[in-house]
């Protein structure tokens, strides 16, 4: 984050503190990659380290460049989604507006444990889905365990929308002004049933396309 550090010595007016709310906040969605030794440059695990960049941090925050995640909230609902809810947006605004706060440290959670990767998605299938004019309609029933975007150029949208035979709709997943760090695969938190029929489709602002991985 290419950010001047906050300044020190501002004013208190926020009861939100690290110890108390924040730091929960940070361990939960932070702290997977802003740890010693994580993939992130810098550690944000403590009140110390995280201070000096808290301007930097809610900018980041409110840009929602961190944490970064690409799928929007609410279209999908995937494991491993580290992005933030609304609240602790605001959270974080009003922490960082009020003064940043230590708090008492007799209220400090423990750092949690490195998480360790989960295990693979069993019995997945390649399934290509390119972005054509015309739908793609499944020929089988199959229960859809993850997505992932392709041959998305930087700042391109897409959006994979599923339409089953009983008029009901599904968005599996809306990717907006993509980054490159968004290249991942997106497993479902729980598989999406797609009924033999279902109509598939793709939108995008360039072409790209979408693999889905499914179970018969």
């Amino acid at each position: 984050m290419a950010a001047l550090p906050a300044a020190a010595h501002e004013p208190i007016t926020t009861k939100l503190t690290w110890t108390q709310e924040i730091s929960r906040i940070f361990f939960k969605r932070c702290a997977g990659c802003h740890r010693e030794g994580g993939a992130a440059p810098m550690a944000l695990t403590t009140y110390d380290q995280v201070r000096p960049w808290a301007v930097a941090i809610k900018e980041e925050v409110l840009e929602r460049r961190m944490p970064p995640w690409g799928a929007v909230k609410g279209f999908g609902e995937f494991r491993g989604d580290p992005s933030l809810s609304i609240a602790e947006m605001n959270w974080i605004v009003s922490w960082v507006e009020g003064g940043a706060p230590n708090g008492d440290e007799i209220y400090l959670p423990p750092l949690p444990p490195r998480a360790e990767s989960g295990p693979p998605v069993e019995g997945l299938k390649p399934m290509r889905l390119k972005l054509i004019t015309l739908p793609a309609t499944l020929g089988v029933m199959v229960r859809a365990a993850s997505i992932q975007p392709r041959d998305l150029p930087t700042g391109a949208s897409m959006e994979v929308i599923a339409h089953r035979p009983d008029g009901s709709a599904e968005h599996l997943i809306w990717i907006r002004n993509y980054r490159a760090e968004w290249n991942r695969t997106y497993v479902f938190r729980e598989p999406v049933r797609l009924p033999k029929g279902t109509r598939i489709e793709v939108h995008g602002t360039a072409r790209a396309s979408a693999s889905l991985g499914v179970k018969p």
